[in-house]
């Protein structure tokens, strides 16, 4: 994306971000493309500059070869024709060409390698430690925060007023920073900034936000994750973008509270994180398994280790108590049609899949997890609307949305 002052600006060219006036107000969404009416509006408005996508003109037929190359590599495990897929992979080559005409180089594939993590001893090898006896050894060493029990007690009690959702969320300064900062990203979008907790309460809801208050706290838990094996402002990125994404699909269905989805998204790959700490070889060796093979990663781990991590995840979030609809669209966001109301796992399903997509033009690494065709219908989605839509809001947000946490 690159910054172009008003007299660069002409006519055809699209809008990365959205375009906000001086005093606030959203003049025109990211993907808008410009036309003469736009730019004299622009001009009387008083805006000096834009952030707009590069010209894909500049680039060669080289270029757009290996760019698509580059792409299809990522799509060998998924279904070519479905709707759903021609659309994610037309977003992917699309974002992907942007980021080349803007300077971005496709990675070398020996660039695609984890670092050296030799000097990491696994406390279970293949065979020794079930996904519970692994959870147990976890939950038995490490305390989890204070702040997530007293929340979870409010998120059960019905009759839990607002002042007391508010009351408890307000004894940990940290949390309520962060949740003031997210409620205040474009992800809620109110015209008004919201400065206390008790006023985000009334406009979002004690339970939503409490949901919320919960995710936040046990990001918390994860703070020792060796750097040389993941990084984690890409992961958490990846978590944030998967979490945006539910909350828009969430908000297509009718009766799903778009809140506990962005917590689902959030959270959907808490049991990795447990990988890493647990199993920090075996967990490179189901990476390198993984990129070497183009296999979904989720398969690379079940080769390597015989399980995978939503088999982590639902003990880990037994052993939390966590809240069983939130629990559920995290254990099966892979296979969700194997649980018996698949419509919320389904929800987080998508979000992932779309969320590998994107990530395709920021050197992601493993190829698409692949994309339950019954899950999609389920959704009843237009692929084309509803995706390119969620896109052009995530474009917008996810920045923002990661300063709240980070």
């Amino acid at each position: 994306m690159s910054m172009k002052r008003l007299d660069e600006l002409k006519a055809g060219m699209i809008l990365a971000s959205d375009l906000v006036a001086r005093d606030g107000r959203l003049l025109f969404r990211s993907g808008t493309e410009l036309a003469d009416r736009q730019l004299e509006l622009l001009r009387r408005t008083g805006v000096t500059e834009a952030d707009v996508a590069p010209d894909l003109s500049d680039l060669s037929e080289d270029d757009l070869l290996a760019i698509e190359d580059y792409v299809r590599e990522f799509f060998l495990y998924v279904n070519p024709d479905h709707p759903a897929v021609i659309e994610m992979f037309h977003i992917a080559l699309e974002l992907t060409a942007r980021a080349v005409a803007d300077g971005w180089k496709l990675p070398d594939p020996d660039e695609r390698r984890a670092a050296n993590v030799e000097h990491l001893d696994d406390i279970f090898t293949q065979g020794m430690g079930s996904p519970e006896t692994i959870v147990e050894h976890e939950t038995e060493l490490a305390s989890f925060p204070d702040i997530f029990f007293r929340i979870k007690e409010v998120l059960e009690d019905n009759a839990a007023s607002a002042d007391r959702v508010a009351k408890v969320v307000s004894t940990d300064m940290s949390l309520s920073a962060k949740l003031l900062k997210l409620v205040n990203s474009p992800l809620y979008g109110f015209p008004q900034t919201i400065d206390s907790i008790t006023r985000a309460v009334a406009l979002v809801g004690g339970k939503e936000l409490s949901t919320l208050a919960l995710g936040i706290s046990a990001i918390n838990y994860f703070k020792d994750i060796p750097p040389e094996l993941v990084d984690m402002p890409s992961f958490w990125r990846h978590s944030i973008t998967c979490g945006i994404f539910a909350r828009m699909l969430a908000g297509t269905q009718s009766g799903l509270s778009p809140e506990r989805f962005f917590i689902g998204g959030l959270l959907h790959d808490v049991g990795r994180l447990i990988l890493f700490k647990k199993l920090p070889y075996a967990s490179t060796e189901a990476m390198l398994f993984a990129r070497e093979n183009c296999l979904p990663l989720v398969d690379a781990e079940q080769t390597v280790m015989e399980f995978n991590h939503t088999d982590i995840s639902k003990p880990l979030l037994a052993a939390w108590k966590f809240p069983e609809s939130l629990a559920v669209m995290i254990n099966y966001h892979h296979n969700p049609m194997a649980y018996p109301n698949p419509l919320e796992p389904a929800v987080i399903h998508v979000a992932d899949n779309l969320t590998n997509a994107v990530e395709i033009a920021q050197g992601g690494m493993y190829v698409m997890p692949g994309l339950d065709e019954q899950a999609w219908e389920l959704l009843g989605l237009d692929p084309e609307i509803t995706l390119h839509q969620a896109v052009s809001q995530y474009a917008a947000q996810i920045d923002l949305v990661m300063s709240a946490f980070f």
